[in-house]
């Protein structure tokens, strides 16, 4: 996407959200129109659903239900609190593990010292009224360490449980920070990192490596025609046929709003290109129909950009010619695949 193409888009979403806050009357303070701006831009599904059921209910939102749907799904400090209460819960299962640990050792170090105590006093000589003292006094100690030897055992089996059940909640959260929500793919910072290594590894390997990025043709229009659950299908359309199409080691992300981009390491651009053209087709080739009517809504269609690594190559300069491509093929009509090959060529007949 060129800049020109992404500041239409953004600004589309901004006049947007400015037109749902005069709509409901809510102060244009900068959390309601962030709310707002999401709702447009149509990043989280949980959140724009939550609007909608408010909307077909009331046919508005307040502020106070806005700041709850705030709140909830866009507050900046709920992923970070949510990780904080786990580490914490961590933190109180090591803590209480150590302090049982503790108590076996003091526990063991008492029995010890009971130990060489009636070792001394046996020492002394026989006697057969002291040996019973002594007898009983070990009894009682050993069943002692066992109870707190038991106790032990206890505290780690149930502690490793819960530590087994908060790695697990670590696991949904770190899935959560790379994952985005409405498509299931991984979202932009998952990409930006994982681009990074793969530019990294070609360079120190084959430096086989390809980029693609793809875009739906004519999303702005279709989302105002239909609307944004329809424009959420279309997207999980999309997403569907890209799942569909790539292979384990490839990684398919949301890199913007109606922009997907995959990442194919150990694949050179004419391998790259067949599997553009393939997503191509199969999304072309899937009719959408609106759900709550069966109404048949048409084909829904995409342009893909694809590049390759070349020797010095940053992950900034392999978007940046994927893009490119991307635009070449916007230009040369939408429902195709360009490739950065085809750039020179451009340039040569313009």
């Amino acid at each position: 996407m060129t800049h020109r193409e992404e500041f239409l888009r953004t600004i589309g979403y901004g006049e947007a959200a400015v037109a749902q806050l005069r709509r409901n009357e809510n102060a244009a303070y900068p959390r309601n129109y962030e709310l707002w701006y999401n709702y447009c831009a149509g990043f989280n599904h949980a959140l724009n659903r939550a609007v909608n059921d408010i909307l077909r209910s009331k046919g508005h939102i307040d502020t106070a239900e806005l700041h709850a749907i705030y709140n909830q799904f866009i507050s900046p400090s709920r992923l970070s609190d949510r990780i904080e209460d786990v580490g914490g819960r961590i933190s109180g299962e090591i803590e209480g593990v150590m302090a049982a640990v503790n108590k076996t050792i003091t526990a063991n170090a008492s029995y010890a010292g009971r130990l060489s105590g009636a070792s001394t006093e046996l020492d002394a000589g026989p006697d057969l009224s002291r040996l019973r003292g002594i007898v009983g006094e070990l009894m009682v100690a050993t069943h002692e360490t066992e109870k707190v030897n038991r106790e032990l055992e206890g505290q780690l089996a149930d502690s490793q449980r819960q530590i087994s059940e908060l790695k697990e909640s670590l696991e949904s959260l770190r899935f959560e920070t790379l994952t985005d929500e409405l498509t299931t793919l991984a979202n932009r910072k998952h990409f930006d990192q994982s681009l990074e290594r793969a530019v990294a590894n070609a360079a120190e390997t084959d430096g086989i490596l390809s980029l693609l990025i793809t875009d739906i043709d004519n999303f702005k229009s279709f989302n105002d025609s239909f609307g944004h659950q329809t424009g959420d299908q279309v997207l999980r359309l999309v997403a569907l046929s890209v799942k569909q199409a790539i292979k384990g080691h490839h990684l398919a992300c949301r890199y913007g709003g109606e922009e997907f981009a995959i990442i194919l390491p150990k694949a050179n651009l004419t391998r790259a290109e067949a599997l553009a053209d393939r997503i191509r087709v199969s999304v072309k080739e899937k009719e959408l129909k609106k759900r709550s009517t069966g109404e048949t809504l048409g084909f829904v269609t995409v342009s893909v950009g694809v590049a390759t690594y070349h020797p010095g190559d940053t992950a900034v300069s392999l978007i940046e010619r994927a893009d490119t491509a991307l635009y070449l093929a916007k230009r040369a009509g939408r429902n195709r695949v360009c490739t950065e090959a085809m750039l020179s060529v451009s340039e040569e007949d313009a």
